[in-house]
């Protein structure tokens, strides 16, 4: 359930209403500045695995009547999960075929700063026809789409292999847009900048050239971000049909992105509704909300609550920065808590900053959100891809 904090003597102009158990004071302040702006209608919502970002927090939720901030969505324009259930049993993959299926997965499919050589892949017509709003984005995208497409980058983004309950494999991937989806959204941050009054959380108006401008190249941005999901999940089940040595039927296939601008119709009319580091739950929509690597994700239903403007977490949401868990956590600790799990051990000592005691218990931030979600399908992760 979510409180309120709504303080107008520091400069708030509507409510903050937030899920989050304990957000630190450096997310909280974030959200009081954007409470404050002039655009800001109804009020801020913070989701319950909120934690402080460049410029907004992660887990934000608010709307505009009329005005686009292209910098509170972050630059992973699109970011998103994809989750397929694969239609074979998980007890049939024992530990050696796991670890041979990651290590499959890692020369098939580029991670970290790894992208496709040469030319790159092929990328769809409709794709690469659709108009952007500059000659340099569309540069940008010839020299960098085919490349980027089916790559997963780094940080927090995975190939991952999870049981559920009834004992079946699910595929889940987590990417976005990436080296052109980050063109995209830096150029139109200095486009809102320069057209508004040079404030970082600078709004543009949505019947300007720039405010259409920057809804058309982020449409093409977050289906360039799917794309990119399918081409991996793609990539993958065919390493896993050589790999396992099964046909694989998917039964299931869910697929939602959570940094991304709407519009929307709440509280009586149109909004742009801006999600950062959430996603979209109409009541009765299937919403996947992962963990850590090392920890379970579950497949829940939206309740359309507009409290949140129908939305809810992306995740677990991070307790440690980066850098604070690269100080606090080493290879050792992240190999014994990934013992159940087949990851990419050699890559430990990189992979620290994501491990499992960097992020919130994801039981606590689904039951921190009981009003925005219905939990109905527990996944465990049984073998993790990570750049």
């Amino acid at each position: 359930m979510s409180r309120e904090i709504f303080a107008p003597s520091t400069g708030q102009r509507v409510p903050i209403r937030i899920w989050a158990r304990a957000p630190s004071d450096e997310t909280l302040a974030q959200l009081r500045r954007l409470a404050s702006m002039p655009y800001v209608v109804e009020h801020v919502a913070a989701m319950a695995d909120a934690h402080v970002s460049e410029g907004v927090a992660v887990g934000t939720v608010f709307a505009t009547e009329h005005a686009l901030v292209p910098r509170a969505l972050g630059g992973d324009l699109g970011c998103g999960m994809t989750a397929i259930e694969l239609g074979v049993e998980a007890d049939r993959l024992d530990r050696r075929t796991l670890e041979r299926t990651i290590e499959q997965l890692g020369r098939a499919i580029p991670t970290g700063a790894s992208t496709h050589r040469g030319r790159g892949i092929a990328v769809a017509d409709a794709l690469l026809a659709t108009p952007l709003s500059t000659q340099s984005l569309v540069h940008g995208r010839e020299a960098l789409a085919r490349r980027h497409l089916g790559t997963l980058g780094g940080g927090n983004h995975f190939v991952e292999i999870d049981r559920d309950v009834h004992g079946a494999a699910w595929l889940l991937v987590h990417s976005g847009s990436r080296g052109i989806g980050a063109a995209i959204a830096a150029h139109h941050v200095r486009a809102a900048e320069t057209a508004g009054r040079r404030d970082a959380l600078a709004g543009i108006e949505d019947t300007t050239e720039a405010g259409m401008a920057y809804v058309r190249d982020g449409d093409w941005a977050l289906a360039f971000a799917r794309e990119n999901r399918r081409v991996i999940a793609t990539r993958a089940v065919e390493v896993l049909v050589q790999t396992w040595r099964v046909a694989i039927e998917p039964v299931e296939h869910v697929d939602l992105h959570h940094n991304f601008v709407a519009r929307e119709r709440w509280y009586g009319r149109e909004l742009w509704v801006h999600r950062k580091g959430a996603v979209a739950a109409p009541c009765g929509a299937r919403v996947l909300i992962p963990g850590s690597m090392g920890t379970a994700s579950y497949l829940v239903e939206g309740t359309g609550n507009p409290e949140s403007f129908g939305s809810c977490s992306h995740g677990a949401g991070r307790v440690l920065s980066r850098k604070q868990a690269r100080s606090a956590i080493g290879p050792e600790a992240l190999t014994a808590a990934m013992r159940r799990i087949v990851f990419p051990a050699r890559l430990a000592r990189e992979l620290v900053e994501e491990a499992p005691a960097a992020y919130r218990d994801i039981v606590e931030v689904l039951e921190d959100q009981s009003d925005l979600l219905e939990r109905r399908l527990r996944l465990e992760p049984i073998a993790v891809l990570k750049g």
